[in-house]
């Protein structure tokens, strides 16, 4: 089982990367610019979208290791969410940009040097390749880290669909490839993209982790002998490592020494088969609020999303 990549070691390589990729920009901008090939223009603009989300990365990464503070109490772990959302709704927007570009030159097709297209995308292929690789130990454990990671192997792939279709301009004459190509890896970016957006959003909602199940958690909670009910339960995760859980505990007796040896059951339950080591537990012998609907998890399951929704604050 491999260790998670140390914080100077990410550093380094998120410091590496912003260097290639600099590289990379102008070197296709100034290629595609002078060959008239929207291939190449399309993965420099790519690739400097790529810049800024690298960018915003490396400051991520240096916020999270900040303490936390009387005004932040959870630190910046959630910086590096909010730095993956914006990363993967800019490479959303980015792919629709390219697919349109890529439409009006079917539509309006012009002549390219399929023979400089291939080598300097040849060039950006493997750089953006390196950067990837330079990331992937990383994006195992960070969520903004793989942000970056997919942003710089979708770049992989487009530069990759450059490479082919200066191939079949110049072997084949076919120009159409140019801008037929890109439309291609539009798919690839945006198959990337999107479930990195949606699990960001997720988290920023607060949502109980996807590979949780409250209610399992509630039950599992209530087969404990001691345990008459559990209600104002709540999971979420600050970011991917880090999972919270707070809840009431409805007990028979007020003993205040049953009730210590039944709150460290609880936790070792919890943590052992649901992996969540950051348990807030209140104890007692009475719902403390019986007519909030968020107290009662039976209540809350049959409650129209719509209406709960519309009754979010209380």
């Amino acid at each position: 089982m491999s260790t998670p990549a140390s914080y100077e070691n990410l550093r380094f390589r998120l410091t590496l990367a912003l260097a290639l990729n600099a590289a990379i920009i102008v070197a296709e901008f100034i290629g595609g610019w002078i060959l008239n090939s929207i291939g190449l223009m399309s993965d420099a603009g790519h690739n400097l979208v790529d810049q800024g989300s690298l960018f915003l990365a490396l400051y991520v990464h240096l916020l999270a290791a900040r303490p936390a503070t009387e005004a932040r109490t959870f630190g910046y772990h959630r910086a590096g969410i909010i730095a993956a959302f914006l990363n993967s709704f800019i490479l959303l927007l980015t792919a629709i940009g390219i697919a349109f570009v890529g439409f009006y030159r079917l539509l309006q097709p012009v002549p390219v040097d399929g023979a400089w297209v291939m080598a300097i995308a040849a060039l950006s292929f493997a750089a953006n390749l390196s950067i990837a690789l330079l990331l992937q130990h990383g994006a195992k454990d960070d969520l903004n880290i793989r942000s970056a990671f997919w942003h710089m192997l979708s770049d992989a792939w487009v530069s990759l669909g450059v490479v082919i279709s200066g191939a079949a301009i110049l072997f084949a004459g076919w120009t159409i490839f140019d801008p037929l190509i890109s439309l291609l890896v539009v798919v690839a970016i945006a198959k990337g993209a999107w479930p990195l957006f949606k699990e960001s959003l997720e988290v920023l909602m607060e949502s109980t982790p996807s590979h949780i199940s409250t209610t399992h958690v509630a039950t599992t909670i209530e087969a404990i002998p001691g345990v008459k009910n559990v209600h104002d339960l709540h999971i979420w995760a600050v970011e991917p490592r880090l999972i919270m859980l707070t809840c009431h505990i409805l007990i028979d007796e007020d003993d205040s020494a049953m009730a210590t040896g039944l709150l460290q059951t609880i936790r070792t339950k919890v943590s052992a088969e649901f992996g969540i080591k950051h348990l807030t537990i209140q104890i007692g012998t009475a719902c403390c609020q019986p007519n909030n609907i968020y107290c009662d998890l039976t209540t809350l399951a049959n409650y129209p999303r719509d209406e709960g929704l519309a009754h979010v604050q209380h």
